[in-house]
Parts: structure tokens; C-alpha cells; sequence
């Protein structure tokens, strides 16, 4: 009868477990996965910065560049976050051609940044946000991002803060490089094309020849102007008899 109730008092334990599991998957814990990033940085990426607060659209000071850490709310303006979030970790956003980065200064007090590339831009290092695909590499660039193929220094693996989450996330399989494919396609194209080229200048040289044998019309000559009848002059044969 004992060994009965510990068995049921174990089953009923693991029962419990399970239990707990499910439900904290149910809640948001998304195992190892998503305990890797801090809960705030894929909203912080999906976010639309640099828009007009709809709060203070009266203020010079209503852009939106500014984002909390501990409330992940969106994009919020410096004025929301001195009424609101004042004791709260806010970060501030900033643009550079069009592509929204972040100081390493700000940034990796909170995050690890290894091998995202990092670029000096009014004098303050920073790092992007999010991809910036590159439709041709450079020419002579060994390395470049594992996820967008954008050129880098040999020393880093990723662009953004985008690529590095989806390139080290265990379902992210890496994309073959196609420029070296499209550049042995051009080649090729190039040698059929130079082929082609020397094929039809041969065919073009053997007419030439063919035709050099048979008489060739004799260009136009400039007709030349005959000169007119000499006239004497009217008294010239006149012989004066004094």
C-alpha cells in the first residue's frame, strides 16, 4: 500500500512538471531559442522610427527616435520619455542615409555585438539596425554578410543586428553566393560573344576577298570646265599707214 501511494504521489509530481512546461511555453517562454535575445530587440527592429509623436505634434521636439527598453511600446519622442519613462533604459535611434542606427557606445551595455560590423559616422561609432542588401559586391571583397551578402572587413560576420539574429538562429540555413556564379556566367556569355565576333569577322574577310576580283566601278572624276575660244582684240591687226 505504501509503494502504491509514493507511485501515485511521483505520478501526480511529474504530472505537475509537465504541466508547469506547457504552460510556461504557453506564456511566452520560448525556450533556448528565445531566452538567446533580450525580449526587446525583435520589437526594436520591427519598429518604425523617425515619424511625428501624435502626442506632442505640436513640439519642435515630437520625432520619434527614441525607444524604451522596459516597456517596448514603439517609437517614442524625447518629451514622452521625460513624462513617462523617466527612471525606465531608453536608447536613442539615429539615421544615416536612410537606414537607422545605433551608437556601440549605447548599444553594447545591453547587447553583445560580436561580429556585427561596426562604421564611424559623424565622428561616433555605430552599428545598423537592420539589412542593407547590396545588389553587386565590390570587386576584390573576400568577405561579406552571411545573410545579405554585403561587403565587409574580414573580421566580421554580419551587417546589422538583423542579420546577426537570423544567421545564428539554429533553423537558418546560409545562402550560397551568386555573384561568383553570375560572374562565370558573363564570362561565358563574353567568350560566346567574342566567338561569335571572330567567326563573323572571318566571313566578312572572305567576301572581301571573294569580291576584290571583280571589277570595281571607277569613282566619279570632277568634269573639267572647257576654256572658252580665244578672241583678239578688236584693232590688233590694223597696220597704220602714215
Amino acid at each position: 500500500m505504501i509503494t502504491v501511494a509514493s507511485n501515485q504521489e511521483s505520478a501526480f509530481e511529474e504530472l505537475n512538471i509537465k504541466n508547469g512546461r506547457v504552460m510556461g511555453m504557453e506564456q511566452g517562454g520560448g525556450g533556448p531559442e528565445e531566452d538567446r535575445w533580450p525580449p526587446w530587440l525583435r520589437p526594436l527592429l520591427s519598429t518604425k522610427f523617425f515619424v511625428q509623436c501624435k502626442i506632442h505634434a505640436d513640439s519642435h521636439k515630437s520625432e520619434c527616435n527614441m525607444y524604451c527598453l522596459d516597456c517596448t511600446n514603439g517609437a517614442l519622442c524625447s518629451l514622452c520619455i521625460l513624462a513617462h519613462h523617466r527612471d525606465h533604459s531608453a536608447i536613442q535611434i539615429r539615421r544615416s542615409s536612410y537606414h537607422d542606427v545605433i551608437r556601440v557606445s549605447e548599444i553594447q551595455k545591453v547587447l553583445d555585438i560580436t561580429g556585427v560590423q561596426t562604421y564611424i559616422i559623424n565622428s561616433a561609432r555605430v552599428v545598423f539596425l537592420n539589412e542593407r542588401p547590396q545588389p553587386r559586391p565590390g570587386k576584390g571583397v573576400s568577405n561579406t554578410c552571411e545573410v545579405c551578402e554585403r561587403s565587409l572587413v574580414d573580421s566580421f560576420r554580419f551587417c546589422s543586428l538583423g542579420c546577426k539574429i537570423a544567421g545564428t538562429s539554429s533553423g537558418y540555413h546560409r545562402k550560397k553566393k551568386t555573384h561568383k556564379k553570375n560572374k562565370k556566367k558573363r564570362s561565358t556569355a563574353e567568350s560566346d560573344s567574342e566567338d561569335s565576333y571572330t567567326s563573323s569577322s572571318r566571313g566578312s574577310e572572305k567576301s572581301n576577298v571573294t569580291h576584290s576580283f571583280t571589277p570595281s566601278t571607277p569613282p566619279p572624276t570632277a568634269s573639267r570646265r572647257r576654256k572658252g575660244i580665244p578672241h583678239r582684240a578688236p584693232f590688233g591687226s590694223l597696220m597704220l599707214e602714215f
